[in-house]
């Protein structure tokens, strides 16, 4: 069992947001508990991309974003994996930049310096060398950059199974089984051409 945090920014992907946080819904036997921080923009862009506000009604715990009480807030804490989802430009350089202004960049200071999972699903196109060198920086760091780059090898036919493919990667690199598609594994393996 472990615990994660997830941070939404408020960069375009809601829709990977709302995906995460359905799955990590549904993966009890293998998470005890799931926190969320909510950027300024984060619902802003929910709302606007999404055209609704079920983010309300996600049964986890909410910290607000200047809660430095909140457990992922600290090393002691036994939270195992943070997951900034999307992760906006502006996060990952004030990441990269060792700036813990708020909870989500203390939460990603704390999960570097403790040798924990930090996952960032970068939302950005096209990338600028800033972003780049900030991303290298994180990686460099202990980070993992996990760009929103669907894959399309198991035909999903709706967005949220377009995004799932994402969030199928992010769930695996924190630790969590999920099932679902993996290549060359399966009743689905392609063909030899």
């Amino acid at each position: 069992m472990i615990k994660i945090a997830v941070a939404v920014t408020g960069a375009s992907g809601s829709i990977y947001a709302k995906v995460l946080l359905e799955r990590l819904q549904l993966l009890k036997e293998q998470v005890s508990e799931v926190s969320i921080v909510w950027s300024d923009n984060a619902r802003f862009v929910w709302q606007h991309e999404l055209g609704n506000d079920d983010f309300k009604s996600i049964p986890f715990k909410v910290w607000e974003k200047n809660d430095f009480l909140a457990p992922f807030a600290s090393g002691s804490s036994s939270y195992s994996a943070l997951i900034i989802c999307p992760c906006s430009m502006g996060t990952l350089g004030r990441i990269a930049g060792g700036i813990s202004n708020d909870l989500v960049t203390r939460a990603a200071d704390v999960m570097l310096k403790e040798r924990r999972k930090l996952i960032c699903v970068v939302r950005e196109t096209p990338y600028n060398l800033i972003h780049l060198k900030n991303m290298m920086t994180v990686t460099e760091a202990g980070g993992i950059i996990c760009p929103a780059t669907p894959s399309f090898y198991s035909n999903p036919s709706t967005a949220d199974e377009i995004a799932y493919t994402v969030i199928q990667r992010v769930l695996q690199l924190a630790g969590v089984d999920t099932g679902g598609y993996k290549w060359g594994e399966g009743p689905d393996v392609p063909k030899e051409a």
